[in-house]
């Protein structure tokens, strides 16, 4: 079976024309396939080209196929289709599937759970797909006649089993849309042929025509349903952060239980709100001190900073979230830590365009050097030989440092000796600024008072990029 992710960024090219399906004498190419009874597709398997569409309102979603091994052959165990199944019914918008088995119970309890913390039917969009349809006297081939078919099968009846009556209402329960559609056979050079390529000409006719009628109807502009999660649009960023998180509980050994399920989903659904704000305030701050921008003052760096922190936790709380209260203020904490970090890493950055930071160390050993040599003479000159030796050997090692610190800098070798010499020359350099300070804090009788800022955050509307998956 093969499901469909659809991410929100330019117009799937295969459907703006009718030449989509290819001539009458093209082999089929692209994802591995082949008949026989042996299975051809292990796992999951992506498409290397994520193809953009512009839907008729101007947004855009980007299109990314899958392809999934089908379920129950003789070499997977339930566990195995079970996984595939999650992963498909979890990140896809719409499902195309050839059958429907035990496993929709595991996720239609998950889709009860999800109901009480959102309030909504936790997955969008179903379509069965019956192949070799026999019976078109009765229902007619495409979309109409499987729309029959499928409310004749869904009916609920009093003397249904209890165990089908609920697979039923919950399929109800935890789809926002439900169809099918009704395919017919493809004829017998398809089934018999084992040199079958794909060709056209090899299909029969009332195939390839409800073929052309099923196609747009999954991948129109029109028709594309961009993914949902907790009644949040997620994006290309935030999908990879849910193939995480459900990856993680699918590692043991037994199917993970639905509220297990729904704990990975809010963590995931928390993890993307998280890089998505810190992506506001990185993109922001690099229009104040990125790369290509000059110097600016420590004091406005930090009041600009202090402004976008705040923007970037009102982003993340206007997200709509999964968990809780308490469950959101442990990932607010991890955000503002991160803001915090990733700004101590941009006032570096920014000190490093200082011309006279960047001169602080030679500056501090040629200090060091002059006083050396000063205090040198005067105690070669008073007799304490002794310590204008000691003064002269201070001198030597000063030099030697900036000789090698030179050296590192031009070359780039050796930078973690490098390293230690700048730590020991703006180890001195402080320690003569806070002396300093001092004497300033002392002359004007009191020390200047620091405030501190308080974030208050605000709840603000946001746009994201949006990403819709369908599934087959």
């Amino acid at each position: 079976s093969m499901y469909i992710l659809i991410l929100n960024c330019p117009p799937l090219v295969l459907l703006q024309s009718d030449s989509w399906v290819g001539g009458e004498d093209e082999p089929l190419t692209g994802f591995t396939w082949r008949g026989g009874c042996e299975r051809e597709t292990t796992g999951i398997l992506a498409w290397s080209e994520v193809f953009v569409v512009e839907k008729p309102d101007g947004c855009k979603v980007a299109v990314l196929l899958i392809d999934t091994q089908g379920a129950f052959d003789s070499q997977s165990t339930i566990k195995d289709c079970a996984t595939l199944f999650a992963l498909s019914t979890m990140t896809s918008s719409v499902q195309v599937r050839v059958h429907f088995y035990d496993c929709v119970m595991l996720f239609t309890e998950y889709g009860r759970l999800a109901m009480e913390e959102v309030y909504e039917k936790p997955f969008q969009t179903l379509m069965f797909l019956i192949r070799d349809w026999s019976y078109p006297y009765e229902h007619p081939y495409g979309l109409e006649g499987g729309q029959s078919f499928l409310e004749k099968r869904l009916q609920v009846k009093q003397n249904q089993h209890e165990e089908l009556q609920n697979v039923r209402k919950h399929i109800h329960s935890c789809f926002s849309n439900i169809s099918c559609f009704l395919l017919p056979h493809p004829g017998l050079k398809v089934a018999t042929n084992p040199r079958f390529d794909g060709r056209l000409r090899d299909i029969d006719e009332e195939f390839k025509k409800e073929l052309v009628n099923l196609v747009p109807t999954l991948l129109s502009p029109e028709n594309l349903v961009e993914k949902e999660i907790g009644g949040v649009k997620i994006t290309c960023r935030d999908l990879l952060q849910y193939f995480k998180a459900y990856m993680k509980i699918y590692q043991g050994e037994e199917l993970p239980h639905p509220k297990s399920m729904l704990q990975a989903t809010a963590e995931a659904n928390n993890l993307a709100a998280v890089a998505g704000a810190k992506d506001v305030y990185n993109k922001s701050m690099e229009q104040v001190c990125g790369g290509d921008k000059p110097y600016i003052s420590p004091t406005e760096l930090e009041r600009r900073h202090v402004e976008l922190r705040q923007a970037s936790v009102r982003h993340f709380r206007s997200v709509k979230k999964m968990g809780g209260e308490e469950f959101c203020r442990r990932y607010q904490e991890q955000l503002e830590a991160e803001l915090d970090e990733a700004y101590a890493n941009f006032s570096k950055h920014n000190d490093g365009k200082n011309i006279f930071y960047a001169a602080r160390t030679p500056a501090t050993l040629f200090a060091v050097m002059f006083v050396m040599y000063v205090a040198s003479l005067v105690t070669g000159f008073v007799g304490i030989s002794s310590v204008a030796t000691l003064c002269n050997l201070v001198m030597g090692v000063a030099l030697t440092a900036l000789c090698i610190w030179a050296y590192v800098k031009y070359s780039g070798e050796f930078r973690e000796v490098g390293g230690i010499i700048d730590q020991v020359a703006e180890t001195l350099w402080e320690q003569v600024r806070g002396r300093d300070s001092d004497k300033l804090y002392l002359f004007s009788w009191e020390k200047p008072q620091i405030t501190n800022t308080k974030l208050k955050e605000q709840e603000k509307p946001n746009q994201q990029l949006h990403m819709c998956v369908c599934g087959t």
